[in-house]
């Protein structure tokens, strides 16, 4: 099965954890691309949708889903979002679509969040996908030697601007043992918005396409 396809059938399944009516936070990428295309087939509707990036406004919005603002709602009830990588504890690494700012905000104001993946996206340990950090233009040479010196290989994701109006440091070789830890070392750097690290947030439930099926975490 190609890897497309699971996407489809993950996106299938996340389908299911949606309740019509919900306040639902919804992050970017190509897996929650299949995602939104699914809940819109299905027919539920939504109280609203809070978006992690203008893309996937943009797709709400197309499917006929009312984008809100998180600052206009209370907490959300579902949060479906995929990521670049998930290891066993449901620990992630996100912000390969440089959207890790505003899925991390979302992750953190929804009771649950279930994570979308293929099963290459599970890893034993975290790492070898490149962290990306969100930082300040003007900070970037900075944290980069400070993210150097935490034995990281920093390289800047050339024309490349946030929703935000930031850069991103995707960075190579860090010790990701203790992926909280180096989630709250970075964060504590002056400049940095946030990093892709969803450890401290993890999430409560992923689920897996493989070729035999969705599995459960």
């Amino acid at each position: 099965m190609s890897q497309e396809r699971l996407k489809i059938e993950v996106a299938k399944a996340a389908v299911r954890e949606v309740e019509d009516g919900m306040l639902l936070g919804v992050g970017t990428g190509s897996t929650v691309k299949r995602f939104i295309e699914a809940l819109a087939a299905s027919g539920k509707r939504l109280e609203g949708a809070v978006s992690s990036s203008e893309e996937t406004t943009e797709r709400l919005q197309a499917s006929g889903f009312k984008v809100v603002q998180l600052n206009h709602v209370g907490d959300l009830e579902l949060y479906i979002d995929g990521a670049d990588e998930v290891d066993a504890h449901k620990r992630l690494v996100k912000g390969g679509g440089g959207a890790l700012t505003r899925e991390k905000v979302i992750a953190g104001a929804s009771r649950r969040f279930v994570c979308i993946v293929d099963a290459s996206k599970c890893v034993p340990l975290l790492g070898e996908f490149p962290l990306p950090v969100e930082v300040i233009p003007m900070a970037r040479a900075f944290v980069a030697r400070k993210l150097a010196g935490m034995g990281g290989q920093p390289a800047l994701r050339e024309g490349f601007t946030t929703d935000n109006g930031n850069l991103v440091l995707d960075v190579r070789n860090l010790d990701l043992v203790d992926p909280r830890k180096t989630e709250d070392a970075i964060n504590r750097i002056p400049g940095v918005l946030t990093c892709g690290l969803f450890a401290h947030r993890a999430a409560d439930r992923v689920l897996v396409a493989t070729e035999s099926g969705i599995e459960t975490r």
